[in-house]
């Protein structure tokens, strides 16, 4: 009993720790506005994937449901805002949310055969349900409006503008971030693992 409660609490602690990366890395996202003037790089999903390995899917959906108020609170969302507040909010908490849980879905159904193979995976997934959500909420809830931001932009419709300029570098530098950060989520997994044998 003693045990799971000590289990219980590293659990705890750790997922505080998360969270306040999670927050402390969207503060540093802003930063980096200037180096991508349409929408700031994601940063937070690499804990967001630790998290959702470590202590399971509901941590990864907490932990994406965070970074999604931490969003909307840095005013990342603001563009969006000013179309149609409630679908902005749906979509930027429910993109956080479902990419948290997919990562921790994939890394638990992968895990009991390679967990390199899982770590790795749940890496892929978390950014591709990140933005697969804000590309469908934007067919949802902007189109209209993405439409004349695109035209204005010399672009030929909508979904050009949405892949080439609001999701395609930063989907490739978000997946990649993850990808090369993949080996220190598996060592993280592992010590994980090595401190639960010892004890």
């Amino acid at each position: 009993m003693i045990k799971n409660k000590t289990i219980s609490t590293q659990k705890l602690v750790l997922l505080a720790i998360l969270t306040a990366i999670v927050i402390a890395l969207q503060i540093v996202a802003i930063f980096t506005r200037p180096l991508f003037p349409v929408f700031s790089i994601t940063l937070v999903l690499v804990p967001i994937v630790i998290g959702a390995a470590l202590i399971g899917k509901i941590a990864g959906a907490w932990l994406g449901l965070v970074f999604g108020f931490a969003v909307l609170i840095s005013g990342d969302a603001a563009p969006f805002m000013a179309i149609d507040p409630l679908g902005t909010i749906t979509v930027v908490l429910l993109k956080g949310l479902l990419a948290g849980f997919a990562a921790g879905v994939i890394y638990s159904l992968i895990e009991r055969f390679n967990r390199t193979v899982a770590a790795i995976s749940a890496a892929i997934i978390c950014p591709l349900v990140n933005t697969g959500v804000f590309i469908i909420g934007s067919y949802i809830f902007f189109i209209p409006t993405l439409t004349e931001w695109g035209a204005a932009a010399g672009y030929a419709s909508a979904t050009a503008f949405i892949f080439l300029v609001m999701v395609g570098l930063n989907f490739v530098v978000e997946l990649a971030i993850n990808l090369i950060l993949s080996p220190t989520i598996v060592r993280l997994i592992q010590y994980k693992e090595d401190q639960k044998t010892v004890s």
